[in-house]
């Protein structure tokens, strides 16, 4: 079981915008957050990146964990952010994963697209590097006393 510093469950949702119907990773990575404690909601397939977006602001997750094979990753984890700022979502965290060229997770990471974990990564590593995001940015918003998101709060 995963050990969070607050009382809520970290709530995550696991996405694969755009055309993409390889879901095993995705599953399994479901499945993994459940048993570390977290709540998960899975997109289904082939969500755009703006369906990503609204669901992750309608759910109030904390985290977008976002998978992709087909190598659109350059494309479709940029719109996915975009969406979320343009929709209010611009403080929940966007982890990356899938088949991504290590020439291209830098690029992703200065767009504000964390971990982008390939093939291999550990489930454990996974987990720990999300918690640990995510235990930073509540400690962060508890120092400020701002609010998780401008006009949205979690209860």
């Amino acid at each position: 079981m995963l050990q969070q510093t607050s009382q809520k469950k970290i709530r995550i949702l696991v996405a694969k915008p755009g055309l993409d119907g390889h879901d095993r990773g995705a599953l399994v990575l479901c499945r993994a957050f459940r048993d570390a404690g977290m709540e998960v909601i899975y997109s289904g397939l082939l969500p755009t990146p703006e369906q990503v977006a609204q669901m992750a602001i309608d759910e109030d997750v904390d985290v977008v964990a976002l998978s992709l094979l087909n190598g659109a990753h350059m494309t479709a984890f940029p719109k996915v952010k975009e969406f979320l700022k343009k929709k209010g979502g611009a403080d929940i965290i966007v982890v990356g994963g899938g088949i991504i060229p290590d020439t291209d997770k830098p690029k992703l990471e200065k767009l504000g697209i964390i971990g982008n974990f390939g093939p291999g990564s550990s489930l454990k590593s996974i987990i720990e590097f999300i918690a640990t995001r995510v235990n930073e940015k509540s400690k962060a918003h508890k120092k400020t006393g701002s609010p998780r998101v401008k006009g949205r709060s979690r209860k």
